[in-house]
């Protein structure tokens, strides 16, 4: 804790948040800032029926959050990643292998890959659990911690811990069409009206939020389109396939020699499913006017039809699956500013970007980070507009940096965040490689730090820790940038 002065509690107050949206950042949102302390009602436009089941990656710039939060992380059923893996387009034969053996030894915590429901149902249980049970869950927790601490140390530990706010309530079938931003008011599509001392927008790439606050996206869709489908292991290894679950892996067919071709399989589900992501050219098959989940499945030779000449077990694979989704992809310029009023953005409303970093649903658990610390007992004094301010000072460069790497790996796998550090293979070739995105300036980052460094920057006071915009002053990264008190450079 780095900011030199008592917890702000004098002038801390508890709020009454509305979360508009209840996906993945919405619930994340729910969570943080009910541990903060405050009134939490979440505002979905769906009633979850018919919820399709895709892959979400989930690193340990994630991960952390969620065990901190004290998320049952065992309830999302994921798949700990070890490799990832290119393989030749043709022939499935490996390319290039990052191992990631150490990756929770190294970073503290696991890349886990989740099935989307699960994990946005473990979510749901921690943001709405009543009190009672989060407390018993905790002792239990404690307790199981017992014979690894000193008695003392336990007791300091549970001392830190801070009087959470009431269970997040979850409104369904309330869409949102605008909000007064003079009184704060969500008005909703069912002629309802509610007024909120805080209004977060985690309503996705459409998001009315963000039109209420006036953003206007410069947006074009992507040359690439995407089908997604899901494969169960059982009928994969049952018709004599291969089964990738073995792997652990993130496996990636294509992606070379500026192309857009590629297949990703994320398996989830202790391995039970594959998740297949199919990128082909647009000209091929355009769904940018699909929003995802919705409609009916696509025929599988519909998903076959632009792989022709795809490795055979991909293609058997790929034939067997169910699910089949179009997944539109649009290329959104980053937003001036994701906060206005009482308002702020977060996740796909604050930074829609492409999937080939495989960081979108961490931007958004750290934009919900973000939120539950600065309107936190030790830095919130009562201001939301201080805060909203820091919000965005925070999280805007880090994710338009993640959300411009996720456009260049779209064309380049070696782009991609662990290849763009394999420069032994002879594929090897980045834009320029002192922009690239490495694991170690995802995973060193310390929000806590820049967030004490934009606070202390706004008060006037005195920052002295060895960090700058979250970041430890000195440390050479993998692309040869030595971090030092200028912000890391713009990937765009």
């Amino acid at each position: 804790m780095a900011l030199e002065q008592q917890p702000n509690a004098k002038g801390w107050r508890r709020l009454n948040v509305g979360i508009i949206g209840g996906g993945i950042g919405g619930m994340c949102a729910a969570i943080a800032l009910r541990r903060a302390g405050h009134d939490t009602t979440i505002y979905e436009k769906s009633d979850y029926a018919g919820e399709v089941g895709a892959s979400v990656s989930c690193a340990a710039n994630g991960t952390r959050w969620l065990y901190e939060w004290r998320v049952d992380v065992e309830k999302g059923d994921g798949v700990v990643l070890k490799k990832l893996i290119n393989r030749d387009w043709r022939t499935g034969e490996e390319v290039s292998v990052y191992d990631l053996s150490d990756y929770e030894a190294r970073w503290g915590y696991a890349y886990n890959l989740f099935h989307r429901v699960y994990m946005h149902k473990m979510l749901m249980e921690s943001a709405l659990q009543p009190e009672e049970e989060a407390k018993e869950e905790e002792e239990e927790e404690e307790e199981a911690k017992e014979e690894e601490k000193e008695g003392q140390e336990a007791k300091e530990e549970e001392e830190k811990e801070e009087p959470r706010g009431p269970p997040a309530r979850l409104l369904v079938n309330h869409g949102c069409c605008d909000i007064d931003l003079a009184t704060s008011t969500i008005i909703f599509t069912n002629g309802s009206r509610q007024h909120h001392d805080l209004i977060i927008g985690a309503d996705g790439i459409g998001s009315a939020a963000r039109t209420a606050i006036g953003v206007r996206p410069d947006k074009r869709p992507a040359e690439q389109s995407c089908l997604h489908a899901n494969v169960t292991t059982r009928e994969a290894v049952a018709a004599g396939l291969v089964d990738y679950s073995q792997d652990s892996a993130l496996e990636y067919w294509g992606g070379q020699e500026g192309k857009l071709d590629k297949i990703v399989l994320s398996p989830c589900n202790k391995g039970t499913l594959l998740s297949y992501y199919c990128f082909f050219p647009r000209h091929k098959g355009d769904y940018a006017s699909h929003a995802w989940g919705r409609g009916h499945d696509r025929p599988v030779h519909e998903l076959l039809r632009p792989f022709g000449d795809l490795d055979p077990q991909v293609r058997h694979h790929l034939a067997i699956g169910k699910e089949i989704r179009p997944w539109r992809m649009w290329i959104h310029e980053p937003y001036a500013y994701i906060t206005r009023a009482t308002v702020c953005l977060l996740g796909d409303a604050a930074h829609p970007m492409m999937p080939h970093q495989s960081q979108g649903a961490c931007m958004a658990i750290e934009d919900a980070a973000a939120l539950g610390i600065v309107f936190g007992r030790r830095c919130f004094d009562g201001q939301v507009d201080e805060a909203l301010a820091t919000y965005q000072a925070v999280r805007l460069p880090r994710a338009t940096r993640v959300q411009a790497a996720a456009a260049k790996a779209m064309l380049n796998i070696n782009e991609r965040i662990g290849f763009s550090v394999n420069k032994d293979i002879a594929s090897y070739r980045v834009d320029d490689p002192s922009k690239i995105l490495t694991i170690e300036e995802m995973n060193l980052y310390d929000l806590y730090q820049d967030i004490d460094q934009h606070l202390a920057a706004r008060r006037r006071l005195p920052y002295h820790a060895p960090y700058s915009h979250g970041l430890p002053k000195g440390y050479t990264l993998p692309n040869g940038v030595t971090i030092g008190d200028a912000p890391l450079p713009s990937t765009w």
